[in-house]
């Protein structure tokens, strides 16, 4: 606890140092700059009301009045990029020198094709995706609420190269182009998220309510954000602040019918004066899923509440934010338990669990929690810093999280925790930004984290506790050269890791294990032992992208990823609850260095949009979890009721690429298609010769996708931004698997059909005053099991009557929402 008030007293202490430079004014920093002008129409030249224009790298927008005026006050000088978009007109993205009072009109082009996003993961500065090299794509407020999903991360599971490994309908982690757990970073608002990610039915502890947009690497970062971003990075973004001089907010109501989700939240925020201020309160929860298999799906309930406030403070120094944020969530736990006649789900009522009985109709459409469920808490505050220094930059960002994971995996003595993890991270992200000069932008900076996470208030011990710090110093260098740009950089990781020691004995007053902190005598059971061990290693990037025309461009990145192996992959022992698996973890492990060449194509007119992205990754040192077997060719069982995995590590190829083409015929109308392909083979000493282990495990299959949609307004009935669509989705069979000792099965190939349609109605000035959305997925109620499900395993009965194992994914489900918008002009003073 201490610790924790040092840091918070260090974050206070930047901040008065942010509030001493914003009311110093030394002339040297600071400029009194102004950016104003018009957007209008290239055509008609009438005026765009409502246009945003956006100064990513100051966190700063504004919106156009009516007569499509613009005016940003007290800016610092420099050279910033300044993004103007517009409902159905392509962006515009353009350097803007801001030296005095600066006239700068901004001319928009109907077009229902968008490439022209800026992004701001993982760069020196913002950037237009097309002038970026690294692999990045964008996923849009409005692709988030027109997409039925339960989570964040399911709700960008079906963009090409991503997927999500899955316990249920709100337990989902990324997966970019066949990798995810530790080799991928997820962030908020840039910031990174720690909370056990290690753990397979662990999800990430993010409001999906709270993301208004998602920017993914696909490929390694490890430049920018060190270890665990070995495969790519998902930025959630939340809702911006409010443009200057407004208030704004939101209120949403979800019902979705297969799991009888009931979903709200509710934000407000403002800005004005160079002071913003925002806060969203959000709630959803559900009963157990069904199938057409399975009928309702014992175990997967959840109801999760979530809140966040932040407080901002913009001038011509620069900008500084503060943020809060908590996660609260009540998470069942699945086992796939059933009765052997009827194939009814059953529940533990003993903790010797000799006879289950069929869970009853009434528990199944129930939302209160059951007893064996996981409590999720997580906190987080963090500053972000942007002060200006002459015609540089420098980025401070600091946070503080707090992640207390319990697993009740007790059924009598339902108020002890089993799995008992309280994770502390505190994280330092250290920019100098360098004034652009000669069309050259360099950074240099130094960012990483230390951790320390508990796990001795628990019954049940699958890792030890731990601390952890992480070092990392890199540089990133860009040169425009006209139709060229060059960008690339160098980083060094220093991960230094402990674990300690830990003994149980049995607590006389409950019979479950405890630790033991006094002699270690014969009677103790040691179930970890000290480990310490400093891993590091080099990472970095180069690469080019070259814009023959407004219409094609080419692009081409190498890169070398960094990760230090996990916790779990290191010390792991014990059975973890939430997964039906005694998992063995390998203290001999060194870190995975990835070599990753991608490449790119984009073709972009008034008609249509075609990318090509194609890469090549060898991974050195791959760890991957391996299924045990006794010596007589059976399950290797320590506990029982429990498979045995251990982790393994050797060389490991993936290949593939994505293609999407996006026609539009006529304006109003979009058919837009999507291939992914991930192939991944086993390197290692004499995997590659048997079949049984020449792939990777749990890599996704052959995804593609097909979306006809129609766009429309109809000023006569009020209705905005109006749209109808169907899509299909297509799943390859999946042949290629680990099947050796059983860690792994095939899964057949399935198609889904969605659709749904939604738009806003609108007020007599012509603003909308709710959206209404209908979507529905899986409408034809296809019973199938997606290869990165984990409940795919999670069978008694192997080989039962019915010819099916395991639990499928969720059936038909349709969703209504309605989003009422909030916005207001504020006095002036």
């Amino acid at each position: 606890m201490k610790k924790v008030m040092k840091f918070f007293s260090l974050l206070l202490c930047v901040n008065i140092f942010s509030f001493i430079i914003a009311t110093a004014k030394p002339a040297v920093f600071f400029g009194d700059e102004t950016l104003k002008g018009v957007v209008t129409d290239n055509k008609t030249h009438q005026p765009l009301r409502g246009a945003a224009i956006l100064i990513p790298d100051l966190k700063l927008g504004v919106a156009a009045d009516s007569l499509g005026h613009y005016e940003f006050k007290k800016l610092p000088a420099g050279t910033f990029l300044v993004e103007v978009k517009f409902e159905g007109y392509k962006s515009i993205a353009k350097n803007v020198l801001i030296r005095g009072d600066v006239n700068q009109d901004f001319q928009l082009e109907e077009s229902a094709t968008e490439i022209s996003e800026v992004v701001v993961t993982g760069t020196s500065k913002a950037t237009q995706i097309k002038r970026n090299p690294v692999p990045i794509v964008t996923v849009s407020h409005d692709y988030l609420t027109s997409n039925l999903s339960t989570n964040a991360i399911d709700a960008i599971a079906k963009v090409p190269g991503i997927r999500a490994v899955t316990t249920g309908p709100n337990v989902s982690k990324p997966f970019i182009r066949g990798l995810g757990y530790n080799r991928i970073l997820t962030l908020y608002d840039g910031i990174r998220q720690e909370g056990q990610q290690w753990g397979d039915e662990h999800g990430i502890e993010v409001d999906a309510y709270a993301v208004d947009k998602v920017e993914v690497i696909k490929g390694p970062a490890s430049l920018s954000y060190g270890s665990d971003a070995l495969a790519g990075v998902v930025n959630l973004i939340p809702v911006p602040s409010a443009p200057e001089g407004k208030m704004i907010g939101n209120v949403t109501m979800e019902y979705q019918t297969n799991n009888k989700y009931l979903g709200g939240s509710a934000m407000l925020g403002a800005a004005k004066n160079g002071f913003e201020w925002s806060g969203q309160i959000s709630h959803k929860q559900a009963t157990n899923y069904q199938n057409k298999y399975d009928g309702r799906v014992y175990g997967t309930g959840f109801s999760e509440t979530d809140a966040n406030a932040s407080l901002g403070l913009h001038g011509k120094w620069g900008y500084s934010h503060l943020n809060l944020v908590l996660f609260d969530n009540l998470q069942e736990i699945p086992d796939g338990s059933r009765d052997s006649a009827t194939r009814a789900f059953t529940k533990q009522i003993t903790e010797a669990d000799t006879v289950r009985p069929i869970v009853p109709a009434s528990e199944l459409n129930s939302y209160s929690i059951n007893t064996i469920h996981q409590h999720v808490q997580h906190y987080r505050a963090f500053l972000n810093n942007n002060f200006i220094i002459g015609n540089d930059r420098l980025d401070l960002n600091l946070g503080f999280q707090r992640s207390v994971r319990r697993e009740y995996s007790h059924p009598v003595l339902f108020t002890i925790p089993g799995l008992f993890l309280q994770l502390n991270s505190y994280t330092y992200d250290v920019k100098y930004h360098f004034a652009e000069k000669n069309n050259w932008n360099a950074s240099i900076g130094i960012n990483g984290m230390y951790q320390e996470n508990n796990v001795e208030k628990g019954t049940d011990f699958i890792i030890p506790s731990y601390k952890q710090f992480d070092f990392g110093p890199f540089a990133l260098l860009k040169k425009s050269i006209g139709k060229l740009d060059i960008a690339g950089g160098l980083r060094y990781d220093i991960r230094s890791f402990n674990n300690n020691a830990l003994y149980t004995k049995p607590d006389p007053a409950t019979g479950f294990g405890k630790v033991y902190y006094g002699p270690v005598t014969a009677a103790d059971t040691a179930v970890f032992n000290k480990y310490s061990h400093t891993f590091n290693g080099f990472s970095g990037s180069i690469g080019a992208t070259y814009n023959f025309s407004e219409k094609f461009s080419m692009k081409f990145n190498l890169a070398r990823g960094f990760r230090a192996p996990n916790i779990a992959e290191i010390s792991a022992n014990g059975v973890h609850p939430g997964t039906n698996i005694y998992q063995i973890g390998n203290d001999k492990f060194q870190p995975e260095f990835s070599l990753q060449q991608d490449l790119g194509f984009v073709y972009s007119s008034k008609y249509a949009v075609i990318q090509l992205n194609l890469f090549n990754n060898s991974i050195s040192n791959y760890i991957y979890n391996q299924k045990l077997l006794a010596a007589s060719g059976q399950d290797s069982v320590i506990v029982a009721g429990n498979q045995t995995f251990k982790y393994q590590s050797g060389k490991a190829h993936l290949y593939g690429g994505e293609l999407s083409v996006d026609l539009h015929p006529v304006r109003a109308l979009h058919f837009e298609n999507s291939l992914s392909i991930v192939y991944a083979q086993n390197k290692s000493a004499g995997a590659k010769d048997a079949d049984s282990t020449r792939y990777l495990p749990f890599i996704p299959p052959v995804h593609g996708v097909s979306e006809l949609r129609f766009d429309f307004d109809i000023k006569n009935a009020g209705i905005k931004h109006g749209f109808v669509k169907v899509q299909a989705e297509y799943y390859a069979a999946q042949n290629r698997v680990f099947t050796a000792y059983g860690t792994e099965k095939a899964t057949p190939g399935y198609t889904l059909l969605n659709a749904g349609f939604g738009g806003s109605l609108i007020n007599r000035n012509g603003n909308p005053w709710v959206s209404i959305y209908i979507l529905g997925n899986n409408l034809l109620n296809t019973g199938y099991q997606d290869h990165l499900s984990r409940l795919k395993y999670f069978e008694p009965y192997p080989g039962n009557f019915t010819g099916r194992n395991g639990i499928y994914n969720m059936g038909r489900n349709i969703s209504f929402k309605l989003s009422f918008p909030i916005s207001y002009n504020l006095k002036k003073s």
